[in-house]
C-alpha cells in the first residue's frame, strides 16, 4: 500500500487528487472498498466487505466530532494543543492526547484518528482479523502477515522508490505521512514526505505534521529527526527532503521498484 502525504497551499498533482495510488494496493485475499463521507475518503481492506459498517462507524464518529466543534469553537482551528477534557467522546480525547505530545492542534490528528477508529470498530466484528485503513495518506495497519508501505513524496526522485517493510508482529500500527509540497493539510514546512511509525495512529498523524513544520531545506533534516525523537510514542520516522533521505527509530527501509 502506498503512504501518501498531506498538505500544501500549491495545486496536488492531478493522481494525488483522484487517490490514483490506491490502484497500486495489493489486496491479496482481503475485500477492498471504499467509503466517502464529505471531507472523509477511506480505502479500506478487510477480511470481507464490511462497506456498510465502516460507512455507519464513520458517520458515528464524525457526528461526534461535529457536536464537539460546535459547542467547542477554539477546537477547529487551533495550531497549538488545547487542555484534556474528561468529557470529550473517545475519538476526541485521543486527537487532544496525541495534539499535546506532538504540541500541534488537534485537528492535525483528525485523519489518523478517524482511519484508527474505524479500524478497530471493524475489527471488533465477528469473523474479521485484519483490516487497513488508509484517509488521505494516513494508515491504521493491523495485518496478519509482512506488509510494505510505499512512501509517495512528491517531486522527489525517491518518490515510491522507498519503503517500509512492517512486520506483523508490530500492528496494529499507525503509519502517517506527511508534506509540505502536495496534499491538502496544513503543513508550515516543505518536506516532500515525512513519514511516522507510532501505535496511535493520531498520534503518528499529529507527529508528521509537527515534524515537517521544521523542514524548511535538506539542513533541517537531523534537526526534524530530533524533534520526532523527542515526542513519546513515536517509534520511528523517516524524512524526505528533495534527493535527501533521512531515518531514525524502529524503521526498516527497503528499495522498491518505483
Amino acid at each position: 500500500m502506498a503512504a501518501k502525504p498531506k498538505k500544501t497551499s500549491k495545486p496536488a498533482p492531478a493522481s494525488y487528487r483522484q487517490r490514483d495510488y490506491r490502484n497500486l494496493v495489493r489486496a491479496g485475499n482481503l475485500a477492498a472498498f471504499a467509503v466517502q463521507v464529505r471531507e472523509t475518503d477511506l480505502h479500506i481492506l478487510a477480511s470481507r466487505d464490511l462497506t456498510a459498517e465502516a460507512e455507519a462507524a464513520v458517520l458515528r464518529y464524525r457526528a461526534q466530532l461535529e457536536a464537539y466543534i460546535v459547542d467547542h469553537p477554539a477546537f477547529l482551528p487551533a495550531l497549538t494543543p488545547l487542555p484534556p477534557d474528561p468529557l470529550a467522546p473517545p475519538l476526541v480525547k485521543e486527537m487532544l492526547r496525541a495534539a499535546a505530545l506532538a504540541e500541534v492542534g488537534p485537528m492535525a490528528a483528525v485523519a489518523g484518528a478517524m482511519a484508527e477508529f474505524v479500524g478497530r470498530d471493524l475489527l471488533a466484528r465477528a469473523g474479521v482479523s485484519e483490516v487497513s485503513i488508509e484517509n488521505g495518506g494516513d494508515i491504521f495497519l493491523a495485518r496478519r502477515g509482512e506488509c510494505v508501505v510505499a512512501i509517495f513524496a512528491a517531486t522527489s526522485p525517491l518518490s515510491n522508490r522507498v519503503g517500509l517493510r512492517i512486520p506483523a508482529t508490530r500492528m496494529p500500527l499507525g503509519v502517517c505521512t506527511s508534506s509540505g509540497t502536495v496534499g491538502h493539510s496544513l503543513s508550515f514546512g516543505s518536506a516532500d514526505a515525512v513519514t511516522v511509525l507510532a501505535a496511535s495512529t493520531s498520534l503518528a498523524d499529529a507527529a508528521a505534521t509537527r515534524i515537517g513544520n521544521v523542514v524548511q531545506s535538506v539542513r533541517d533534516l537531523d534537526r526534524a529527526l530530533a524533534v520526532g525523537r523527542a515526542i513519546e510514542g513515536v517509534e520511528g520516522v523517516v524524512i524526505i527532503k528533495d534527493e535527501q533521505l533521512g531515518a531514525w527509530g524502529a524503521v526498516e527501509l527497503i528499495r522498491l521498484d518505483g
